[in-house]
């Protein structure tokens, strides 16, 4: 891994150490999630099942998944495959019923009462990528809150394998996550199906889930389009930023980083450090781990994403983590709370030798669909509220608008909106109140 001095570079240097891997060029894969937007559009059914053919290798029968697939896919997996899933599931409903907010409702003056209430994103869409390894984790976090929040319907799309079928893995977990229906469907064209609709996919109204810069392509497609659905947060290639001192353990920081440098040859990993002795150690078992590790043509390509940069002081570690804005920020330091306050940019935070990104990919409770590519300066990982709609209430008497209208009068004639003050002016005049 290359090892950098951060005061020794300029500030072109700087931008350069921590520039993410180049995406494709944005021109080219928008214009292909249109013509596959257009094509589902126009076709339904018979769109999906082409693509299935040209981007899976998969000749389908049916898009959706039936009972039979998913009752074959429970004897597929282990009992202890199957009580993992259990206990991840468990844990991530725990932490998003805690999200869960009551309605509010005040007096913000005698007469003008306001509220806010919840309500549950009628029909969602969810994503679930398979790409060079499936992910039942993904079904976790998107359909669990889906379920808490009470969508009424909740849709999956997943891409299927040469086989005809969807991941094994993947049907448990919907099931036990309370999926509606199952389709076998990836990429653009499933994302195009849940937003559009086709004659075997309904019609949502939100979409949720990671993939490739094909799919958030047409997410956003899908999005800018009145008729077409709602998205939950822009996504490029994952990635982790590490913060050590001298007391992190050389073999768990270097497996930090390959833990995420193996996800995509476009994954990027970095380390920050105030210890020289660290990074070079860090280096060392990097290299000696990765090559024991399975997914070698991944890690060959993404490893030149991956830096070591040495820092003066934490703090300064802690101003490069925030320019950068990490989907993953990992603390291996003496006292990593202490760290907290100051880490402002950030999707999810990992406090202490013993929390691994792997522990949140899978388990620990908290969402792993989380901002990449820097959106972690102005987005958030996914949460309950991305599920609900927050609706406003105000509910003014007699004696309210008696107080409250001449203000709001005032404030139209302002903006020269006569019918607004208008609108004021007839109930003030029916209470006998003089101009």
């Amino acid at each position: 891994m290359q090892i950098l001095e951060w005061n020794s570079l300029d500030a072109a240097g700087k931008r350069e150490a921590l520039a993410r891997a180049r995406l494709d060029s944005l021109h080219d894969v928008e214009q292909l999630a249109r013509n596959i937007i257009k094509e589902v559009r126009k076709d339904g059914d018979a769109a999906l099942l082409r693509f299935a053919e040209r981007f899976d290798r998969a000749k389908l029968a049916s898009l959706k998944v039936s009972t039979e697939e998913f009752d074959a896919a429970e004897r597929e997996l282990a009992p202890k495959q199957i009580a993992a899933i259990e206990t991840a599931i468990d844990n991530v409903r725990r932490f998003h019923a805690a999200q869960l907010t009551a309605p509010l409702a005040m007096d913000v003056m005698p007469g003008v009462r306001c509220e806010r209430l919840f309500r549950p994103v009628p029909a969602v869409g969810l994503y679930v990528p398979a790409g060079s390894a499936p992910l039942p984790s993904t079904v976790i976090m998107v359909a669990v809150p889906a379920q808490l929040a009470g969508c009424p319907q909740r849709v999956l799309c997943t891409p299927p394998a040469a086989d005809g079928r969807a991941n094994p893995a993947v049907l448990v977990a919907a099931r036990r996550c309370g999926v509606h229906s199952v389709f076998k469907a990836g990429g653009a064209q499933a994302v195009a199906a849940m937003a559009y609709g086709t004659e075997s996919v309904p019609k949502v109204d939100k979409i949720f889930g990671p993939g490739t810069a094909l799919t958030t392509a047409a997410k956003q497609l899908v999005a800018a389009d009145p008729e077409g659905a709602a998205c939950d947060l822009p996504a490029g290639p994952s990635e982790v930023l590490v913060i050590a001192d001298s007391a992190a353990n050389p073999a768990f920081v270097a497996a930090d980083l390959l833990a995420q440098a193996e996800h995509d040859v476009r994954a990027q990993a970095l380390l920050v450090t105030d210890s020289a002795q660290l990074a070079s150690a860090v280096a060392e078992e990097f290299d000696r781990q990765r090559a024991a590790l399975s997914r070698k043509s991944i890690l060959q390509e993404s490893v030149g994403n991956c830096r070591i940069i040495v820092v003066d002081t934490l703090t300064q570690a802690l101003e490069v983590s925030n320019a950068y804005a990490p989907e993953h920020l990992i603390v291996q330091t003496r006292e990593p709370r202490a760290l907290l306050d100051g880490i402002v940019n950030a999707g999810s935070v990992f406090l202490g030798a013993w929390s691994p990104e792997s522990m949140g990919d899978y388990c620990s409770g908290t969402n792993h669909v989380l901002p990449t590519y820097g959106y972690a300066r102005a987005y958030s990982g996914l949460s309950m509220t991305d599920f609900q709609k927050r609706m406003t209430v105000q509910e003014l008497t007699a004696d309210g608008i008696r107080r409250l209208g001449p203000v709001a009068e005032t404030l139209a004639t302002l903006e020269g909106l006569d019918a607004h003050a208008r609108a004021v002016t007839v109930r003030l005049e029916a209470l006998g109140v003089a101009p």
